[in-house]
């Protein structure tokens, strides 16, 4: 809980002076480039207490030296400075979020056995677009896919979710067997 308040306050400060100084989008756009950054080594580094800042520091500079600009950087240099490495992926999550609700933009997750194609796709982000609490917002559709719900999917979105899988039809039926609503309950 710590780290997401300290990564919440990192963030929209980050935030803030981007929006300030017009730099939002470049901001946004290498704050994903961190987070994105899909290497397990690296992650450990950033959170290991037993590395310090300077050592994290130089590492960050060496694989995002001249790819970042000048605000990110420095800002990514006093999230050093102050020891808060371990909080950059929460920082990146809250950064984008905020970044989001700026920009009128939802992200959606859709759960799914198998792919998807893209025009169910695009007919289920226009779906969400046109209910009457979107107005004005566009859904951007992430996809998982995950083999153990079977088939259908889980649509998750603003806090809500939208179980349609067979799992949770399977663990249903399994709960009526369990309960036996035929036989009469006694007091």
């Amino acid at each position: 809980m710590r780290q997401t308040k300290v990564a919440n306050r990192y963030a929209k400060a980050l935030f803030t002076l981007a929006q300030e100084s017009g730099k939002l989008d470049d901001v946004q756009r290498d704050m994903r480039m961190v987070r994105d950054l899909d290497h397990a080594e690296f992650h450990r580094m950033m959170v290991s207490p037993v590395i310090n800042c300077d050592a994290k520091a130089k590492a960050f500079n060496a694989v995002f030296g001249g790819k970042i600009g000048q605000l990110s950087q420095a800002f990514f240099n006093l999230v050093f400075r102050k020891g808060r490495s371990i909080s950059l992926t929460d920082i990146g999550n809250a950064f984008e979020q905020m970044f989001n609700e700026h920009k009128g933009v939802v992200v959606a997750e859709l759960t799914t056995a198998v792919p998807v194609s893209d025009t169910l796709k695009a007919e289920l982000r226009a779906k969400l677009e046109a209910l009457p609490h979107m107005k004005g917002k566009k859904v951007t559709l992430t996809e998982k896919i995950d083999a153990s719900i079977i088939g259908g999917y889980v649509l998750q979105l603003e806090g809500w979710s939208l179980d349609a899988s067979i799992k949770r039809d399977l663990q249903v039926i399994k709960t009526q067997f369990v309960e036996n609503m035929y036989e009469q309950k006694l007091r």
